[in-house]
């Protein structure tokens, strides 16, 4: 009734809660307690899942927007199952109950360091019984040995190349790739996969060496991934019974893993930040890898142009996600369409990131010389009374210049449609900034971009995240992983004296002709969960289709779950509190937890007496505490 396409549940793999007989401190989409978690938001009537990326992070950072592009993290395996009749208990009951009662801290937080060596250590017991029993020629393990088999078959590409980092990091001291030595035959190990010309052949034989020398490790390392392959495929099967779609995150950022493997067609001289802002005014100096736009397409024999190593590594690690998501959630698309970019090596990367340039939109810049030979935008198309990091700096292009730029970004869209899905099942997260050439090529995809509404300037007409702003293609939201809760939001606003001016502005968007708004806005004005109430029913009153609601505003909770900028042991940490069955609706009853029923009468309500008269018995169901 309301338009809405999508109503979306966003969290980390890391966040979900779990059931006290399988929780050593970390939680996972494929544990019992995650589908405890997912049946209640298919019970409140959201039609999918955001998770965040799923890759490998290192014990130092848990970051999953520093993790690997193909390898799903360890830590995401469910132990839980491996102590069924299904895996053949792989992992013995009392060593999982073992496990779990050696478990630090509170269950409302990730135990990471726990965790990382807790799990390491189990899913290599697993695998050691596993290829004993698999070895001796076991019934209960031998449908597992076939499908491993075939997943190594079909995925060989990135399962070799990741497991041989692993190897090599062990082999060179736990260092990344980066320090590895540059004398000797293990100097080729830092460019095993796009060696320099003339070393094609030792580089080849080197890996074939490590592949034979290190059979057990890669084995291993297969294993894990088949597990969670496997889990993977269950979670889907069981999302579709609930009616839930299911999004995955391409995040922007290279892992040392991928850096390592893409180091032969990313830029030298530059890597990727992001430049200053309304959130972040600094720029943020991420230090990313940036794809070489002249290894984008290679000439064939004939002369003609076919696709070269950048745009067959994008077009392997989309066509991934596809496979196993619904829709895919684009973490900053400037990223691949005009990347901000900064000297690599930099003394100061603050102060470079500030100073940087975008890639494709640099003609003839003095500092960033470089640049030119990659500018698609015309000197004459710039407005240089801009800073170069404006949404406005180039005013204007072609359709041949849009092509472009959009490149990268058409492998994203030529790829959903390769595996069945639509444009639209790309989420762009464009944020405060949307630079001209990101929006002409979104637009050409009948795309847009993300709309924080806490984030709200009120005092202007125009600014991009109040929800009348949006268009039907847009999506909407309180807030991510990366802004506070709304609850802490409302709170400051009531503690500022600004919680009039958002009344007044919610009310201009909910309230329908005879509704007393003086009083409404008194009333709201006044309390911060009325505020926050009505916050989420704008979400609701369009005209953007596409909503999301992060798990921390769901539930009430008061922690922040990530302070971009920051690292500490508060940082993408916060998990769903185990006793959230009991816990949420009693929060919600109180005002305390998102009333989702109610925010949609609230907005059935805006559409006026017409239309509630039509719908009253509706309306009134939804809001009715239960």
């Amino acid at each position: 009734m309301l338009g809405v396409r999508n109503l979306l549940l966003g969290i980390h793999d890391a966040a979900f809660p779990s059931r006290a007989e399988e929780d050593l401190g970390r939680g996972s989409p494929y544990s019992a307690g995650a589908l405890d978690f997912l049946e209640l938001a298919a019970a409140l009537g959201f039609t999918g899942v955001q998770l965040g990326p799923q890759g490998i992070t290192s014990a130092s950072n848990p970051s999953p927007y520093d993790g690997s592009h193909f390898s799903r993290t360890p830590l995401s395996v469910a132990l839980g199952p491996l102590a069924t009749p299904e895996w053949a208990e792989l992992l013995p009951a009392e060593r999982l109950r073992a496990l779990v009662a050696a478990r630090p801290g509170p269950r409302e937080r990730v135990a990471y360091d726990f965790v990382f060596a807790a799990q390491e250590q189990a899913l290599a017991e697993a695998h050691a019984a596993f290829s004993a029993r698999s070895a001796g020629g076991d019934p209960a393990v031998a449908a597992h040995a076939r499908e491993l088999a075939e997943f190594r078959r079909a995925n060989a590409d990135w399962l070799e190349r990741d497991a041989l980092y692993d190897v090599l990091r062990r082999l060179h001291g736990e260092r990344e790739w980066n320090e590895w030595p540059l004398a000797g035959e293990a100097a080729l190990d830092r460019s095993l996969w796009h060696p320099p010309p003339g070393r094609r052949d030792a580089a080849a034989a080197r890996r074939a060496r490590l592949l034979e020398a290190h059979a057990s490790e890669v084995e291993a390392f297969a294993f894990t991934q088949y597990l969670a392959q496997a889990q993977h495929r269950r979670l889907r099967e069981r999302l579709r019974r609930l009616s839930l779609r299911l999004f995955g995150d391409l995040q922007i950022g290279f892992s040392p893993r991928d850096s390592w493997v893409a180091r032969g067609f990313v830029l030298r001289s530059h890597v990727m930040g992001a430049p200053p802002s309304r959130t972040n005014p600094e720029g943020q100096a991420w230090g990313y890898g940036v794809f070489d736009p002249e290894r984008y397409l290679e000439p064939e024999g004939d002369g003609e142009l076919r696709e070269g190593p950048a745009l067959l590594y994008l077009r392997a690690r989309v066509a991934r996600l596809f496979e196993d998501f619904d829709g895919i959630r684009v973490d900053h698309p400037h990223g691949l369409v005009c990347p901000w970019v900064y000297r690599a090596g930099a003394g100061d990367p603050i102060r470079a990131v500030q100073h940087g340039a975008r890639l494709f939109c640099s003609p003839d810049l003095e500092d960033h010389p470089e640049l030119a030979r990659h500018a698609i935008a015309r000197a004459s198309q710039l407005d240089r009374s801009l800073p170069r990091h404006d949404d406005g700096w180039v005013r204007e292009l072609d359709e041949e210049q849009v092509d472009r730029f959009g490149r990268l970004f058409a492998v994203l869209v030529d790829e959903a449609a390769r595996h069945g899905r639509e444009a639209r099942d790309l989420a762009c997260e464009i944020l405060s900034t949307q630079p001209y050439p990101l929006g002409r090529v979104i637009a050409r995809h009948g795309l847009g971009r993300f709309r924080v509404t806490q984030k709200a300037d009120l005092a202007r007409a125009d600014d991009v995240y109040r929800g009348e702003n949006a268009g039907p293609e847009d999506w909407v939201m309180l807030g991510n992983h990366d802004t506070r809760p709304i609850w802490l939001a409302a709170e400051e606003w009531v503690a500022r004296g600004e919680a009039r001016r958002q009344a007044e502005y919610l009310a201009s968007r909910l309230l329908a002709a005879g509704e007393d708004r003086n009083a409404w806005v008194a009333r709201t004005a006044s309390d911060a969960t009325a505020l926050v109430a009505a916050r989420l029913a704008d979400l609701f009153v369009g005209p953007a289709r596409n909503v999301q609601v992060f798990f921390t505003d769901l539930l009430g909770l008061r922690q922040p779950y990530n302070r971009p900028g920051s690292f500490g042991p508060e940082n993408w940490s916060l998990r769903v509190p185990p006793s959230f069955g009991e816990g949420y609706p009693t929060l919600r009853r109180a005002g305390r937890a998102l009333d989702l029923p109610k925010a949609l009468a609230r907005a059935l309500r805006s559409r006026g007496r017409g239309f509630l008269a039509a719908h009253t018995a509706l309306v009134a169901d939804l809001e009715r505490t239960e």
